[in-house]
């Protein structure tokens, strides 16, 4: 009864609870020690991320030690360095703004253009689309020309063996 059960409900899964649980914190913690390869990671990034730490911290300091001493000499030079960035800015400013004026023109020219050249292969494309569905719009009733006349005798047939075939009961 038990393998029927499996086989008709296989996600099914049933579990019986041993005796109570007495193994108490011990059995919750692994029984083994870390892998080798995890005691080889632990013992060289702790080393390397210490070095990068180290590092980032004596960045800091000099850029403190940079700020410290480089703040008077600013405050001493600043009416001469204010000027000249603003002016090193409204020239960068004023370049940036050339190229993307030039890069506009050209890109409006070159759509014009493009937009007088494909106006001619459109006005083309037009024309021969529209021979194109004259000819199948011909060929089509040609066909359904064809189709009618053909039904057409067919029912024509078919009444004429109908009426024949009434005249021939009528006569017996």
């Amino acid at each position: 009864m038990g393998d029927r059960d499996r086989t008709q409900y296989p996600h099914q899964v049933q579990v019986h609870p041993s005796s109570r649980y007495e193994g108490g914190l011990s059995t919750l913690l692994p029984q083994k020690g870390p892998s080798t390869s995890q005691v080889l990671a632990v013992v060289t990034l702790v080393p390397v991320g210490g070095i990068l730490l180290g590092l980032a911290g004596l960045t800091l300091l000099g850029t403190i030690i940079g700020l410290a001493v480089a703040t008077p000499v600013f405050l001493l030079f600043s009416p001469v360095l204010v000027p000249a960035a603003v002016t090193v800015a409204l020239a960068v400013t004023g370049f940036l703004t050339s190229g993307a004026f030039g890069l506009t023109g050209l890109s409006s020219l070159s759509w014009i253009v493009n937009y007088f050249k494909q106006g001619r292969t459109t006005m083309e494309q037009l024309d021969y689309t529209k021979r194109r569905i004259q000819e199948r719009a011909a060929e089509a009733a040609a066909q359904v020309g064809q189709k009618t006349k053909e039904t057409g005798q067919a029912i024509q047939s078919r009444a004429q063996e109908t009426k024949e075939s009434a005249r021939s009961d009528v006569r017996a």
